[in-house]
């Protein structure tokens, strides 16, 4: 029995070493994927044109590859670490296999095996991705459990989607390789060049899709159902996922707003995840999410005003005089600049107000016995109104109030003279 018991022992206490050091081998894993897989592209002659939006992708997932070696090397029983993990060695390890076929097919012109199997993870492992978070990550958030047993059923169906969206990937007779061109596929069913068109790959992609929205409804129903710590938890990971929603549609900023945009927002959800598991900050999400709002509504009210008052001026100025000034843009620029402070004040009053109703409450209690202390001289009724402002603003279950007596006080005025 002793012998038991000490055996397992030594492998729990294995079991963390284990997860420190996988979790140390992430983040070098992750970068030298990337290296490696640029370099090779470089030496195959495989032009990227879309090399910006990489750098947005490749510093995006790097958060995920960070918060992910966090959560492995401190949370190694809960598997949110061990999803992100998987998601940034995949960006790192799949596009590699996917330039190593780019550089065989350029220097050699002739496919092997294993130009083979970088060709079909270049072009499939996507799903696997999108299936981890956008299913298992939410459907397991927070503590690496579902819900219930009978969400276990969205877990088999979007795996079913997914795996089988996959394997069906492999059964094409051709295989894209990126910059090259088309391969023939050694183990492809002949005369299937395109599984996208099989009715049997929609079904799989409804699967996919079916388990996404199983997944949203989890997050929804874990959402109403948690208190305390799993509360702000989920607070975290739904404000990132709002911040994903709202990112602009292409072609309304500039592009290097977008893609600006796009890594912040990127960079959200894994940020998120780390501060609600590992519970750092935890509290600070009420806070986040006011300052989000406020800010958010000043600057799209501000913008649309200083815009308004440059066109508008500018046409005045057209009308007035037939041609236009640079004063419509130093007018507006003032007004801005006028309106900064009072516009900020009202919107954090009215998202107080309607969001935040404890806090703008309590504030207009303090608010009220501020004025009221100025005026009061009676120490009885100045000890019953401060109670009842703590009861209110605070809610204790008790609230008591001790004073000194009279002559203790005397004594220690007398005692500080001496001193």
């Amino acid at each position: 029995m002793n012998y038991r018991v000490a055996n397992v022992r030594t492998r729990r206490g294995r079991r963390p070493l284990f997860a420190r050091m996988v979790g140390w081998l992430i983040v070098p894993l992750y970068i030298t994927g990337l290296s490696a897989s640029h370099l090779i592209e470089r030496r195959a002659g495989v032009s990227d044109v879309h090399l910006v939006e990489d750098i947005v992708l490749w510093i995006g997932f790097g958060a995920f590859a960070v918060v992910g070696a966090l959560l492995v090397a401190k949370r190694p029983t809960n598997l949110i670490g061990w999803i992100m993990a998987a998601v940034a060695l995949m960006v790192a390890i799949f596009p590699l296999a996917g330039a190593y076929a780019a550089y065989v097919m350029a220097t050699r012109g002739q496919p092997d095996a294993l130009v083979v199997l970088g060709a079909w993870t270049q072009n499939w492992y996507w799903y696997l991705l999108l299936s981890l978070v956008l299913v298992y990550l939410p459907l397991l958030f927070p503590d690496g459990r579902l819900l219930s047993r009978r969400w276990l059923a969205v877990a088999v169906v979007a795996g079913i989607g997914t795996l089988g969206t996959v394997v069906l990937g492999a059964l094409a007779d051709t295989l894209l390789v990126e910059g090259v061109g088309r391969i023939e596929n050694p183990i492809g069913v002949e005369g299937l060049a395109y599984v996208e068109d099989l009715p049997i790959f929609r079904v799989l992609n409804v699967l996919l899709g079916v388990g996404i929205v199983g997944a949203v409804a989890s997050v929804v129903v874990r959402f109403r159902r948690s208190q305390g710590i799993e509360r702000q938890q989920m607070k975290w990971f739904v404000y990132a996922v709002a911040l994903l929603l709202a990112v602009p549609l292409e072609g309304y900023v500039p592009e290097f707003v977008e893609n600006g945009l796009s890594g912040l927002t990127l960079i959200a959800l894994p940020a998120a995840i780390g501060i609600a598991v590992l519970r750092y900050r935890l509290y600070d999400i009420d806070l986040v999410i006011n300052r989000t709002l406020v800010y958010g509504s000043l600057t799209v009210l501000l913008g649309t005003i200083y815009l308004g008052g440059v066109v508008s001026l500018q046409y005045a100025f057209r009308t007035l005089t037939g041609g236009e000034s640079q004063l419509a843009v130093v007018a507006s620029t003032l007004a801005i600049a006028a309106l900064f402070n009072p516009l900020r004040r009202r919107i954090q009053a009215f998202i107080d107000r309607r969001f935040f109703r404890s806090k703008y409450d309590a504030a207009k209690v303090l608010q009220d016995f501020s004025m009221k202390l100025r005026d009061e001289v009676d120490l009885d009724s100045l000890s019953g109104d401060l109670v009842e402002m703590v009861r209110e603003t605070v809610q204790p279950t008790h609230v008591s109030l001790w004073l000194r007596p009279p002559d203790e006080i005397e004594t220690f005025k007398s005692l500080e003279q001496d001193r």
